[in-house]
């Protein structure tokens, strides 16, 4: 897994697919053709000051990082870039729950670009 670090990227994967759930909202988007790696998932972490202060921002950027490293190297789909945000419920969920959120945004949003890819619309 490879990181975001630049505006520019967040950005991007801002304007693609959202999918929410309690603890955590993932923002998926195809990797530009420069940045787009063979096997390479591109990864980045979000927390706004609604979470808290520096000290809750950084706790729910860590969550979010551990729960990324469990689960995009089994579910993520190379060429793509991924943005975790993260929510009030990332610093209060327990970790298998927050896993779960996780696991099931991944699934939603694969199935919405599966759609987008075939054609239909938005």
């Amino acid at each position: 897994m490879e990181r975001l670090k630049s505006r520019p990227d967040f950005q991007r994967a801002a304007k693609g697919i959202r999918r929410a759930a309690p603890s955590v909202t993932l923002e998926l988007c195809p990797a530009p053709a420069i940045a787009a790696k063979p096997g390479a998932i591109r990864v980045g972490f979000t927390a706004t000051r609604k979470i808290g202060g520096a000290v809750e921002r950084n706790r729910a950027k860590r969550r979010l990082r551990a729960a990324a490293a469990a689960l995009l190297p089994l579910y993520g789909l190379e060429g793509n870039d991924y943005v975790l945000v993260a929510r009030q419920d990332t610093l209060t969920k327990s970790f298998p729950g927050l896993l779960e959120d996780l696991t099931t945004a991944l699934h939603a949003a694969h199935a919405k670009l599966g759609r987008l890819t075939a054609g239909e619309p938005r």
